[in-house]
């Protein structure tokens, strides 16, 4: 018979198995003689499951997931309370966890405090580094300071200083010195250098330089490095003034500049435009440090290219030479670059030879910023040549410099090598874009060679891509000139009848001839449109609408707006606009105030005029003409002058709402004003007296009605009533 197993003996923890068992509120325990430090986690997984790594394959991985882009899983309270209770002591977890408990400061946490026998300074830090509420903490530590025979130490107040500026309360932490001045602790280096740099990461270059002043105040002389932090921390900010006041004091105190000093005060000055005072500096540095060196003159090349000072880069480069310092492919690269994109690509092909006579290894981006600088500068020769030494050098071009010169050659009517440039793209399996198909196919329909261009659309469509896409970013391009909008109608009348037609295209051609004019145009085009049935959508109807207002066939635009009226479609703001002052004009002014409020809640941000209107309306409910005329002022003094629409709103707020004398008090004072004539004033008052009478028929009618008198005059035959 098998001897049986006896049962495990807990063991008592003592030193040699272990100090004490863990538990939720003490999870850490010192190890014993033969055993290790263990931390008591109730959130841990007893059973993890571990995934097997994938293999990172680089064609795979795109920048723009939401896996890449996502952010990394934040800490639940339980998880964020482990992690600080391990780096706390016993004593300070217990304060920590009874300030949790409480909250905010009351009698019962001050009893717990007043449990243990005394706070040292040092736990006193240790609480500060791990709270986040500055009102407790600032409680906590004024506590803490009135115990007997107690004094807070420079890390109680660095904690302090810290605790505050986490929770945003940096004035009040820049008050830490005059506290420890009161307290019998004066502020030393190192407290103002905290506070520095605080200000100094979060771009607070102002109180950086009040820290300073006070610095200066209470006596403290800072070192070089500090200098240097408050000096970065305003040329950072943009106070260069105030950053070379701090030099002047810098000098003053007779003290030595470090090479990090003279890059501080050169990358300000840069950013200044004060090239002068540059070359000064870095006189001042040759005499006194060493001379500078590459990198540094490639940082200052950089600063002054990123401000657009080609001149002073240029400079600085002859200083470069002047010190005898080799530049090296990233200074020649960065001014390359700069100079082409600044429209000096000689200056810039200049330094490129030099690269060359060097056996400098060139990259392939200068080679682009060349191609596409020579090929804006209409030297397309020079741009190919460039491609020819590219590709001899050992360099696959990529598509942007295939568009450039494609670009360039297109402009100089050499599409036939554009196209054979295009076949090298295809060829190279680098995947054409409408950059690079786009100006061919505008040189091949300014040239009239419409089979050229159909064989490209041909070709395009077995590589792959949306025709109609490409040809209707193809139209938006040709109609951004009105020179060209004609030209684009014409070969739209070619590509239509090889079916290369969609809606988008029509909208895009049918604005295009609404802008110049060609309004019966485009009217055909829409006809055209519905007969080919094509289903109109709202932007077609939108423009139908401009276009049939403009021509007076309201009839046809309030057609248009009826059909375009559903649950997700709302005409465009011009459609609105046209539609409202055509119904004005015919004085069918009650339609027109519906559209203006149809509008205003549909749009989401309507024509200011029509927001001006409803105004009108309602405070033609006070019946005092003086009152409109204020609106009517305030709408002149923002750039409205009133027009028909807020004539029409006058006439029918005052039918509406006031008398007939209050309106012509309106447009007389307009009158007197010039901004109506004569002619004009005598229109709307008919208007006026129209609208009136429509309004009195109308209250009429309806009195009729409501009384059942309406069918016994029908009865009696009076002709008068509306069938």
């Amino acid at each position: 018979m098998p001897p049986q197993s006896l049962p495990s003996k807990t063991t008592k923890p003592y030193f040699f198995y272990g100090h004490r068992k863990p538990s939720l509120h003490r999870p850490t325990v010192r190890g014993g003689l033969f055993s290790n430090r263990q931390t008591l986690n109730p959130n841990l997984n007893p059973n993890p499951q571990f995934h097997k790594p994938t293999n990172f394959d680089l064609q795979k991985w795109d920048p723009d997931s939401p896996q890449t882009l996502s952010l990394p899983p934040t800490k639940n309270p339980y998880e964020k309370f482990f992690s600080i209770a391990q780096t706390l002591s016993p004593i300070a977890r217990y304060i920590v966890d009874s300030i949790n408990k409480h909250k905010n400061w009351c009698p019962a946490l001050v009893a717990d405090l007043y449990k243990l026998r005394r706070v040292p300074p040092k736990l006193v830090a240790e609480v500060l580094k791990a709270q986040a509420d500055p009102t407790v903490s600032a409680k906590f530590f004024h506590w803490a300071g009135k115990q007997k025979g107690y004094k807070h130490d420079f890390a109680c107040y660095n904690a302090f200083a810290y605790c505050l500026n986490r929770a945003n309360q940096f004035r009040a932490a820049d008050q830490l010195p005059e506290l420890m001045l009161t307290q019998g602790k004066p502020p030393s280096e190192k407290q103002f250098e905290i506070l520095i740099r605080m200000h100094s990461d979060a771009n607070r270059g102002l109180r950086v330089y009040y820290v300073y002043e006070k610095m200066k105040k209470f006596g403290v002389k800072p070192r070089v490095f500090l200098y240097n932090r408050v000096m970065d921390g305003l040329v950072k900010t943009g106070h260069l003034d105030l950053a070379l006041s701090v030099y002047d004091d810098f000098r003053g105190e007779g003290l030595m500049e470090e090479s990090v000093t003279f890059m501080i005060l050169v990358k300000g000055l840069c950013k200044g435009g004060r090239v002068d005072e540059v070359m000064e500096v870095l006189g001042r540095m040759r005499e006194k440090l060493c001379k500078p060196d590459v990198f540094a003159y490639t940082a200052i090349v950089r600063i002054l290219v990123g401000e657009g000072n080609l001149d002073g880069c240029l400079r600085v480069w002859e200083e470069m030479r002047r010190d005898r310092v080799e530049p090296d492919v990233m200074a020649y690269g960065t001014l390359v670059t700069a100079l082409c994109k600044g429209k000096r690509v000689d200056k810039g092909y200049e330094f490129f030879k030099e690269m060359k006579k060097k056996g400098c290894l060139i990259d392939r981006a200068i080679y682009g910023s060349l191609v596409e600088a020579f090929v804006a500068d209409g030297k397309v020769g020079v741009a190919s040549d460039l491609l020819k030494d590219l590709i001899d050098s050992g360099y696959r071009a990529d598509l942007p410099i295939y568009n450039s010169l494609i670009k360039g050659l297109c402009n100089l009517n050499q599409v036939d090598k554009a196209r054979k440039l295009f076949e090298v793209t295809v060829e190279e399996d680098l995947e054409s874009d409408f950059a690079t198909v786009n100006p061919m196919l505008v040189c091949f329909a300014e040239l009239k060679r419409m089979d050229d261009f159909c064989n490209l659309l041909l070709q395009m469509k077995n590589l792959g891509f949306n025709i109609l896409d490409f040809l209707f970013r193809f139209f938006s391009f040709m109609v951004g000139k009105d020179d060209r909008i004609m030209s684009a109608l014409e070969v739209f009348e070619e590509l239509k009848v090889k079916g290369y037609c969609s809606v988008p295209i029509y909208n895009i051609l049918m604005e295009a001839l609404h802008k110049i004019g060609e309004v019966k145009k485009a009217l055909s085009l829409f006809h055209e449109l519905k007969d080919m049935k094509f289903e109109p959508d709202s932007s077609t109807y939108s423009i139908a609408i401009t276009c049939f207002a403009e021509v007076g066939d309201i009839q046809e635009a309030c057609n248009c707006y009826n059909k375009i009226k559903g649950p997700s479609s709302v005409p465009s703001i011009a459609a609105y606009s046209s539609l409202v002052k055509e119904l004005c004009k015919i004085e069918e002014i009650d339609a027109a105030m519906m559209l203006i409020r149809d509008c205003l809640a549909n749009v989401t941000s309507g024509p200011l005029e029509f927001k001006y209107t409803l105004t009108i309306i309602h405070v033609c409910r006070s019946n005092n003409a003086e009152k409109v005329i204020d609106v009517i002022n305030e709408m002149m003094q923002v750039g409205c002058p009133p027009d028909d629409i807020i004539y029409s709103a006058v006439i029918s707020g005052m039918c509406k709402h006031g008398t007939l004398e209050e309106a012509r008090k309106v447009f007389s004072n307009m009158r007197s004003r010039k901004l109506l004539t004569e002619a004009d004033l005598i229109v709307y008052d008919d208007k006026l007296v129209d609208h009136m009478k429509k309004k009195t028929a109308d209250l009429v009618l309806s009195g009729l009605k409501f009384f059942g008198l309406e069918s016994k005059l029908k009865a009696k035959g009076c002709t008068l009533l509306p069938v």
